[in-house]
């Protein structure tokens, strides 16, 4: 999967750029088929001063993509919530996957008791 992170008002340490690998090898275990995954981090000086780091994250598929985004007081926080957030929507992307297979398969299923009948 191809990493894509880009930074606006942060240096971009070595310390945060392995967190932020780490998240997305967690991200590739659920989800293999994500083409690429685009990071940005961002400080605003101009916010609230308990909020001021904003991360967000687009992973790329071949159908519709999947998009969170956070803001809070602390870089780490805001990244570990929006993995949090994007691993929900993928593990609802993937729900709505097998159950839709799920039916199709019913519906072959009784057309061929109704041939067979």
């Amino acid at each position: 999967m191809k990493l894509i992170l880009n930074t606006h008002n942060i240096s971009l340490t070595e310390a945060i750029e392995d967190h932020v690998r780490g998240r997305i090898e967690k991200l590739e275990h659920i989800e293999t088929h994500a083409m690429s995954v685009r990071v940005n981090l961002e400080f605003d000086k101009n916010s609230l001063p308990e909020k001021q780091f904003r991360c967000s994250m687009k992973l790329s598929f071949s159908g519709p993509d999947v998009f969170a985004e956070d803001t809070e007081n602390d870089m780490y926080a805001a990244i570990d919530l929006v993995t949090q957030k994007v691993q929900a929507q993928i593990r609802k992307r993937h729900s709505k996957f097998k159950a839709r297979n799920h039916s199709e398969a019913i519906k072959v299923k009784e057309a061929s008791e109704e041939a067979s009948a």
